[in-house]
């Protein structure tokens, strides 16, 4: 077999760092992007000369099925940046714990066997305050969120009210021009916002619980 190309090198060492830092692997797209490449043909190409090495391990019809030879993905955790803290109660001004405004100062495992699926677009907030315990989310819990800039009624989700310049996790409920912010705890009122006031940054997909 013919000595592999510096290009291949590349990307068997973006590879390497890629899941080493994320725990799973780069899509096709990433690749090509990461290393300037001028396909995502020639990324495949590549890569399907590096199987031919056995070098790496990819199956069919996925664009995220790349295991490195030795390795298994399986057993590696899932990381997603912890971005501060949001209110589940009455709002708290937050600027600086906006998914979007600031960055992560630690991070949340998530276990391969739980969340088997890429966490590109997740990060995690802690729960401040006792507005969402009928939907099992308490004071001091993690939640996880995929980022999302629109929410469909009901969706629970984390909100930026432009107007208060705080942030809260209510459900969103769109009611003509306005939004209705809904806690799950029948002892506190719902929030009402204009709709021009209110900023989607991402919705709920996961709760790790704090105990005792």
């Amino acid at each position: 077999m013919r000595k592999m190309s510096d290009r291949q090198r590349r990307i068997l060492r973006y590879l390497e760092e890629f899941i080493e830092a994320r725990g799973y692997p780069p899509s096709i797209r990433q690749i090509q992007t990461a290393l300037e490449l001028s396909s995502t043909s020639v990324v495949d190409y590549n890569l399907t000369l590096l199987e031919k090495r056995n070098l790496i391990h990819r199956e069919p019809h996925s664009s995220r099925s790349i295991t490195l030879a030795g390795h298994s993905l399986a057993a590696r955790p899932r990381a997603v940046p912890l971005l501060g803290t949001i209110a589940a109660g009455q709002p708290i001004p937050a600027p600086g714990d906006l998914p979007t405004r600031g960055e992560a100062s630690d991070r949340v495992e998530l276990p391969p066997d739980v969340w088997p699926e890429a966490t590109d677009d997740l990060y995690a907030l802690r729960v401040r305050g006792d507005s969402m315990v009928d939907a099992f989310i308490a004071d001091g819990d993690v939640v996880i969120l995929r980022r999302r800039e629109t929410a469909r009624n009901g969706d629970m989700v984390a909100v930026w009210l432009r107007d208060r310049q705080e942030v809260t996790l209510k459900r969103f409920f769109q009611e003509g021009k306005r939004v209705r912010l809904q806690p799950e705890n029948p002892t506190m009122n719902p929030i009402y916002a204009e709709a021009r006031d209110v900023e989607i940054q991402g919705q709920v997909v996961g709760v790790i619980r704090r105990y005792p």
